[in-house]
């Protein structure tokens, strides 16, 4: 059975670079994102119909919950799951449904200051009248609750340092032959792909 390794975070808080670090770190491993399920729910309901936030879909979180047991029963890596959850209801309904199910999860959040969040969107080309800059506040507030720990201050770690310390909470030992110039070429992938998606 796989374990799970779920990287919370606000929007912009570096998750799924760090999960795809990670990724490239243990060869048993695979990326596995929900918003993929999310941007399909939008996609093909009518526009009168559909939510804000696909989060607030109500076949979202059952969807993904599912979908997440189904391939950990098979799976013998890790599956790293980089998705923003700031309702502790949807919390419940997919990390409290996987833990019911005996699925090993481990559930780290990226944190940031206000100042360098919004920095970081402006960088991914997110202005003030983005969804994800209208959301910081709130996303800050609600996942500096004790329920979403364990807590990254990403001000003061690198990418490399998350995962490391990531890696070390759950207990797996990681190795990276990549170079310099392969990491910096894998990480602006990430990042194109990501600003593409938002488009």
């Amino acid at each position: 059975m796989a374990s799970i390794i779920w990287i919370n975070g606000t929007f912009g808080s570096g998750k799924t670079t760090t999960a795809y670090e990670l990724n490239k770190c243990l060869p048993d491993s695979f990326v596995y994102d929900p918003e993929y399920f999310g941007y399909a729910l939008m996609r093909n309901t009518p526009k009168i119909l559909v939510k804000s936030n696909f989060q607030y879909d109500p076949e979202w979180a059952p969807i993904v919950a599912g979908h997440l047991a189904r391939i950990a029963q098979s799976y013998t890596g890790v599956l790293i799951v980089p998705m923003t959850l700031m309702n502790e209801a949807l919390y419940d309904r997919i990390i409290g449904r996987l833990l019911k199910n005996q699925i090993h999860v481990r559930h780290f959040t990226l944190m940031l200051r206000k100042e360098t969040l919004l920095k970081r969107l402006h960088s991914r080309l997110e202005g003030r009248h983005s969804w994800a800059y209208s959301q910081a506040e709130d996303c800050l507030k609600e996942l500096s609750k004790k329920k979403y720990q364990i807590h990254l201050q990403m001000d003061y770690y690198s990418v490399e340092e998350a995962v490391r310390i990531i890696a070390k909470q759950s207990e797996l030992a990681i190795s990276d032959t990549r170079s310099p110039l392969r990491k910096r070429l894998d990480r602006l992938n990430v990042k194109l792909r990501e600003i593409s998606l938002f488009k």
